[in-house]
């Protein structure tokens, strides 16, 4: 029994050397722990701090590009409206236009009356949703000159100046294309 009390004895001494070392550990490297734990906290603070002030940075960016966004729209849908009125304009003008052929020319097929106006709006539309500046330049010239044209045969036989039937000048312009 006696070498079972020494055992038990052995095994006390050597468990209560370890918690003797660690404490010494412990306490050796008390500093080293207080300095680092002091250094997490800090680090955990500074990257709150930091999360905070994106987060802020961002916030305002956000609300910049939102009051950028909402100003380009106002301004888009300015554009548009008055995009959709000069449009009707045009189209206000070519119905003038067909009217005026219509008067010009009584003796005119209505047929015929239509398909000038017809193409005076297939040149206002492709002047109208072409994309390329350059192109809407060559379509709106094209329509321009149309329109004078026919306002310019309209003008002649109302003056007397041309006593054919149709509108020569028109016709040929519908023709070319």
């Amino acid at each position: 029994m006696s070498s079972f009390k020494n055992m038990v004895f052995t095994l006390l001494q050597f468990f209560h050397g370890l918690k003797d070392e660690n404490l010494q550990w412990k306490t050796k490297n008390l500093d080293r722990q207080v300095r680092l734990k002091h250094a997490r906290v800090l680090a955990a603070k500074a990257l709150e701090a930091e999360l905070k002030k994106k987060s802020v940075q961002l916030e305002h960016e956000v609300n910049l590009l939102r009051t950028k966004n909402d100003a380009d729209l106002s301004m888009f849908k300015t554009r548009c409206k008055q995009d959709i009125k000069d449009y009707k304009q045009y189209l206000t003008s070519l119905d003038q236009l067909k009217c005026s052929i219509q008067a010009s020319y009584a003796h005119l097929p209505e047929a015929l009356a239509f398909t000038i106006h017809h193409h005076a709006k297939h040149l206002l539309n492709q002047m109208w949703e072409s994309e390329d500046f350059e192109q809407k330049m060559r379509y709106e010239l094209r329509l321009i000159q149309f329109m004078t044209t026919v306002n310019e045969d309209a003008r002649q036989r109302l003056e007397g100046a041309n006593t054919g039937k149709l509108p020569e000048r028109t016709l040929s312009l519908i023709q070319q294309k």
